[in-house]
């Protein structure tokens, strides 16, 4: 009976694990691709300052912010990045929140995204 309770716990352990690996990734790790949004969470001054090619900017601090996602299929690949990565942590939750179950976070930010050019 303990194996067989210990087992369970181990393998409910590895798959939070699992999951929450698939939630957050580097930008270096991230396969954006056309079918998948990447969403700048910055302020449009901070966007226009430069951004991960093909990012759209949807604001974060926007009270607009989830209307944003109307139109945006549920079962949308979205990558979201902020500078650092603490408002797209953020952003990632609330997205998850709404319904979207495939939001990646990227950590660092664009900042990691300067770093790696």
């Amino acid at each position: 009976m303990k194996k067989v309770l210990f087992s369970l716990l181990f393998l409910s352990s590895f798959f939070v694990v699992a999951q929450h690996s698939d939630k957050e990734m580097s930008p270096s790790a991230a396969k954006i691709n056309r079918r998948s949004l990447l969403i700048d969470v910055r302020t449009p001054a901070e966007f226009k300052g430069g951004h991960l090619p093909n990012a759209v900017n949807i604001d974060w601090l926007s009270a607009d912010f989830n209307r944003a996602f109307d139109s945006i299929s549920k079962r949308k690949k979205i990558y979201v990045y902020c500078r650092s990565g603490k408002r797209s942590k953020m952003a990632a939750s609330r997205l998850d929140n709404l319904g979207f179950k495939r939001v990646v976070n990227l950590t660092g930010g664009y900042k990691a995204y300067e770093d790696m050019q």
